[in-house]
């Protein structure tokens, strides 16, 4: 997977660009808040149609511009393929191959990305929320059928909340509902389930063999979902779903005094084990890096093995954060295998002695040059 050519117009602090002389390596170099990582967050749009770093489109739109619009060139290796986002007030739009797509789900999953920025090790020490999104976002890429169940469950949620915030006051009708809502849930939820146990099972396989020739087979990784109900090993849909709707007669009468919903995939977690120690609680902050580097470089290898092509990967100053090892780990692994897009400050940064034949383009201030 490669992208040839990359248009931006009104997008964050770029009036319009359009570049068209990537390499298999490319280096943005330039001072901080000159425009670098709005280059990767374009292409990240491009293959989720959702930014790492905001959740609210305007914020992306330049000031006093009506729309924002994002287009690339990507080859596949079935031929290649032109990707249009368009960003406005009234919401997003997308093109593949100038035709319309009439959800973004069609959209997402042309292009694959794998990004990697500093604030990943929030994967390992943050919030579950984060490890969630983490979750979301990876598997949502090689299977959009995993997204179109997200946003099912995602609004059977809100409905289900809004019910249990106001049973006591609906009466006996609330109970009636309250079933019909449970199915839903558990319909899409078990979808979810399944699925991220068989992306954690899969990312289980890669990651414990890179983070032992990381750390010189010094340390072994595991890693363990956490679901808020049942055996995390289980995978049969029949029996998830039994498994669900019993959790939630269980849990009745507690959700509706505290007017939410206690189970269910938006409550699940996962667990990162050194040696048999956790992570987040007992890695060092070397360790939490390394796990993170660790998850990152296993994607590369996962979606190779379920789509048959290495993703584009994006660096976002980390080069600069890992010591010369895992740079030199980290280098080897893409290097003339899959696309990269490298943002640094300067070349300083970078063990630049182990980059082949690296492209190298100057930001400032929203100018990108060659």
């Amino acid at each position: 997977m490669f992208v040839k050519q990359l248009s931006l117009e009104h997008y964050r602090n770029y009036e319009q660009v359009k570049l068209d002389t990537f390499g298999n390596v490319n280096l943005l170099l330039g001072n901080n808040a000159q425009g670098k990582t709005n280059l990767l967050e374009a292409i990240l749009m491009l293959a989720l149609t959702k930014s790492h770093r905001t959740s609210k489109d305007k914020e992306l739109i330049s000031f006093q511009a009506d729309a924002a619009v994002l287009a690339a060139l990507i080859e596949r290796k079935y031929g290649s393929v032109s990707l249009e986002l368009r960003l406005s007030p009234q919401g997003k739009k997308a093109r593949l191959n100038g035709l319309e797509q009439r959800k973004l789900s069609d959209f997402v999953g042309t292009l694959n990305v794998v990004m990697f920025a500093p604030e990943d090790l929030e994967i390992v020490k943050g919030t579950p929320g984060i490890r969630r999104r983490f979750l979301d976002m990876e598997i949502g890429q090689v299977m959009p059928s995993y997204l179109y169940h997200l946003q099912q469950y995602q609004k059977v949620l809100v409905q289900r909340n809004n019910l249990l915030k106001n049973a006591f006051q609906s009466g006996p009708d609330s109970l009636i509902m309250l079933e019909v809502w449970n199915e839903q849930l558990a319909e899409h939820g078990v979808k979810i389930i399944k699925r991220r146990k068989q992306f954690i099972r899969k990312l289980q396989r890669w990651a414990s063999d890179i983070h032992k020739g990381i750390t010189n087979g010094a340390e072994s990784l595991e890693l363990t979902y956490l679901p808020s109900f049942g055996d995390a090993a289980e995978e049969d849909e029949a029996v998830l779903l039994e498994q669900f709707m019993i959790k939630l007669s269980q849990s009745k009468d507690q959700e509706m005094r505290r007017g939410m919903t206690l189970a269910g995939p938006h409550r699940d977690d996962i667990a990162f084990h050194i040696n048999g120690k956790e992570a987040q609680v007992f890695g060092s902050q070397g360790q939490q890096r390394t796990t993170a580097l660790s998850l990152k470089l296993a994607e590369i290898e996962l979606i190779h093995e379920e789509i048959g092509e290495y993703p584009v990967l994006l660096l976002d100053d980390v080069l600069s954060e890992l010591d010369p090892y895992r740079q030199t780990q980290l280098i080897e692994t893409f290097q003339s295998k899959v696309q990269t897009f490298i943002t640094a400050t300067g070349m300083e940064s970078i063990n630049a002695s182990k980059l082949k034949d690296a492209s190298i383009f100057h930001v400032q201030n929203g100018q990108v040059m060659s």
